[in-house]
């Protein structure tokens, strides 16, 4: 009796694991020329000079340059609304009429009293010339015409209060009234908000004060526009700091002449202290060792560990005080895989994005 002898798939299975494992622990070429040869692909960067600015970031909201309520100052019936949501008005642009029959015939009443005073007025006067009036006669003629005078201009005052008018230009928000509805001083009509500039009030720390100047430029950005820049600068720094926070209230205007922002914005701004021409590596190229950073300089395919000194940050750069000279090539990939005195391959060099400095 002949026994037949099959292969299980699990079998098959185990053996090409074990033969994978296996290839992949087999020794490099590098390797098998030995430890001393062998050299590790490395990413590096040229050490240079470039302009790096200092600059202090906060966070703000975004307020309007003029903001009100349009309401109504006197208790009155709508007539007319001359406005829709939403609508860019000037100054004076009549929003809202009231009704205003009882002051056009109060008008019209003291226009004829008038005319018919300064007749009267008119004929003292010739009666006067040939002594048939007397002076207190004249004088009481005239002191009624200008009292008459007077309630016009009341009057008028009054109707011009009936026309609900924009006290500057800028844009409307929702209608909050109709046509006929009974208006109250206190009743909201709609809101009116001037935006061709915001303000931005934000906290800088006590220690930053001695950088911030009024006229000093600034730049924000905000999440509903990425990547997009607004210009802008300080227009007021407070004159007292906060003794709780120990920060400083600074306001900075910002221009909106395309009108993309709007009030309660949340803002990032960034004010730029100060640009340096100093040198500068990426930040992935040091190496922290305790309470000290280290890089590792590349020397005819070889590394050596140098303690470097440094100073201002920014995301992504670092500036170097001391320990680098321009024009050395560190190690920005691959740090993790080196040490001191190791062999490596320069697979390529790292062209540092200048924008991330605020360059040109």
């Amino acid at each position: 009796m002949s026994s037949r002898f099959s292969l299980s798939p699990l079998f098959i299975g185990v053996v090409l694991l074990a033969a994978v494992v296996v290839y992949l622990n087999l020794p490099s070429e590098n390797e098998q020329r030995g430890p001393g040869n062998r050299q590790t692909p490395v990413k590096t960067s040229i050490v240079s000079m470039k302009s790096f600015p200092v600059t202090i970031e906060a966070l703000g909201t975004a307020v309007a340059n003029e903001s009100v309520t349009i309401t109504a100052q006197v208790t009155e019936t709508v007539q007319a609304v001359n406005f829709e949501d939403g609508d860019k008005v000037v100054a004076g642009q009549v929003l809202v009429e009231l009704n205003n029959r009882e002051e056009l015939a109060r008008i019209a009443e003291l226009e004829a009293n008038i005319k018919e005073a300064k007749r009267q007025y008119s004929r003292v006067v010739d009666l006067r010339q040939s002594s048939a009036a007397s002076e207190q006669l004249l004088d009481e003629q005239q002191a009624r015409v200008k009292a008459l005078e007077a309630q016009l201009d009341v009057a008028k005052a009054q109707l011009d209060d009936l026309n609900v008018k924009a006290p500057f230009a800028g844009y409307l928000g929702v209608r909050q009234i109709s046509k006929g509805a009974l208006v109250r001083p206190a009743d909201a009509i709609t809101t009116l908000d001037d935006i061709s500039v915001v303000k931005v009030d934000f906290s800088v720390s006590e220690n930053q004060l001695a950088s911030l100047s009024n006229g000093q430029r600034v730049s924000a950005s905000s999440v509903a526009y990425p990547g997009v820049v607004f210009e802008g600068t300080i227009s007021n720094i407070d004159t007292r700091l906060d003794p709780v926070s120990r920060s400083i209230s600074v306001r900075a205007i910002i221009d909106n002449s395309e009108a993309k922002l709007r009030p309660g914005m949340l803002m990032t701004i960034v004010v730029e202290k100060r640009v340096l021409n100093t040198l500068i590596v990426p930040e992935r190229a040091l190496v922290p060792v305790q309470d000290k950073q280290y890089v590792y300089v590349v020397e005819n395919d070889t590394v050596s560990q140098r303690e470097v000194l440094l100073g201002e940050r920014r995301p992504g750069f670092v500036q170097v005080v001391s320990g680098l000279t321009e024009g050395e090539e560190v190690v920005v990939d691959g740090t993790l895989r080196v040490q001191d005195q190791s062999k490596v391959r320069v697979l390529s060099r790292v062209q540092d994005d200048a924008q991330a400095l605020g360059g040109e």
